[in-house]
């Protein structure tokens, strides 16, 4: 029987016209994660640690999760801004930290209903500060519908981005037409819960190079963009990303601060995403299933 700290087994009734059995069914697990800073100036003084985010999430990845919202956010600007990323060290006996770049993937006993390893403190390198007024916008998280409740609608302007190159790199349309599958196949824990968005990075040849799952879709993608600023991988502008389900601003944002100039999805792109996509040159494609899709914005990259 599985084990895995992101899956959880529960016997459920089954209904099948009139027939009714127990069975053993397997859910994604959804749990919060607090982000913290820890913050030192100079001269080796370290100042309060502070609450940044809580976000439900699908545990794992989450020292890359943390990274890649913190980055998305606007909040951290390189990799060098990170000196290390621990788990909570209020219980007796903290986890040992991960090497940064390797991920917590190998993360096991996450410890249901501890505290311990559901706050995570991204230690910034001496002298690096994230703006106050910043931090006091109300971070608060859902799996269904990403950042809630910002201070005001200032929140929502995208700082420090210029518009992405326009019609460059290009892309074939036949690569486009084989994400879906692609994405699918290597969905596993998705094929085990149905449960679980994904956030996929291609090559421009439609090699998938890397895959995360989580139960929110902006998570997902946080994972993505936070394994690749640890392993020092960003921008990402010679790559396409590939989300489960719709597209949403945050969604857009993310891909955005990554340099992605090509998003596609499953689903329908909402009216502010391809506002963000006409506004910064990124082309927007969705419902992408089989051999269909839509190009809303940013037709130029796609050729046949």
């Amino acid at each position: 029987m599985l084990t895995q700290p992101n899956l959880r087994w529960l016997t459920v009734h089954k209904v099948r016209g009139d027939e009714t059995t127990r069975e053993k069914d397997v859910l994604a697990v959804e749990e919060p994660l607090e982000i913290r800073i820890a913050e030192t100036d100079l001269t080796g003084l370290q100042r309060p640690v502070r609450s940044i985010a809580i976000t439900m999430r699908t545990p794992g990845e989450d020292f890359e999760l943390a990274a890649g919202f913190l980055f998305t956010e606007g909040l951290l600007k390189r990799r060098e801004d990170v000196a290390e990323i621990k788990y909570c060290e209020d219980s007796p006996s903290p986890p040992t930290p991960l090497p940064l770049g390797e991920g917590s993937r190998a993360l096991s006993p996450l410890g249901r209903g501890s505290q311990t390893f559901n706050i995570v403190t991204v230690h910034l390198r001496p002298g690096v500060t994230v703006d106050a007024a910043r931090v006091q916008r109300n971070f608060y998280t859902t799996s269904s519908c990403g950042v809630c409740g910002k201070a005001s609608l200032d929140a929502l302007e995208i700082q420090g981005c210029a518009p992405l190159e326009r019609d460059t790199p290009k892309v074939g349309a036949s690569v486009i037409r084989g994400l879906d599958a692609t994405l699918r196949k290597q969905q596993a824990l998705f094929a085990k819960t149905g449960g679980l968005h994904a956030a996929a990075l291609f090559d421009l040849n439609g090699k998938l190079l890397s895959l995360h799952e989580d139960v929110g879709r902006h998570n997902a993608l946080d994972k993505l963009i936070g394994a690749r600023l640890l392993s020092h991988q960003l921008p990402l502008t010679n790559y396409l990303l590939m989300v489960s389900g719709r597209t949403s601003f945050e969604i857009m944002q993310k891909a955005l601060m990554a340099g992605i100039p090509i998003v596609a999805a499953v689903g329908a792109p909402s009216s502010l995403a391809v506002e963000v996509a006409q506004a910064f040159n990124i082309t927007l494609i969705g419902f992408l299933r089989g051999e269909s899709f839509n190009v809303y914005v940013g037709e130029s990259r796609v050729v046949s």
